[in-house]
């Protein structure tokens, strides 16, 4: 998919404020049993076609407004997901301006991570 000028700008604006994470890391973290929340907020859709393994669902257009009902400890280490880094990205910078300290970003999104044949939950 080839982004617009405006949202690559905002989008880049976001990573410069936020952390990252590979999808080898998130990996590696869900293969080590590391306890954190990994959110995906691609569209209700994507999110019922094929998501990964333990993923919840907040999509972009709602996370802000629903995640204080859904993780309610700002501290929560929390990775966020989507198609490609973009739209997660750009939902940790919202998280982060409502206090959430420990969120990341998985640079790669679901792309990268069918590319290395890694595990989906259907459905």
């Amino acid at each position: 998919m080839q982004h617009t000028p405006r949202f690559l700008k905002i989008v880049d604006d976001a990573k410069s404020r936020v952390k990252e994470t590979t999808v080898d890391e998130v990996k590696e973290k869900l293969d080590g049993g590391e306890k954190f929340l990994l959110v995906d907020v691609r569209e209700e859709s994507e999110f019922a076609k094929d998501h990964l393994p333990g993923a919840i669902h907040l999509g972009k257009g709602v996370i802000e407004r629903d995640v204080e009902a859904r993780v309610p400890d700002v501290k929560t280490p929390v990775v966020l997901y989507c198609g490609g880094g973009f739209r997660s990205a750009l939902a940790a910078d919202n998280l982060q301006k409502m206090g959430y300290t420990n969120v990341l970003s998985m640079d790669g999104g679901v792309r990268e991570w069918r590319e290395k044949n890694y595990p989906m939950t259907r459905g």
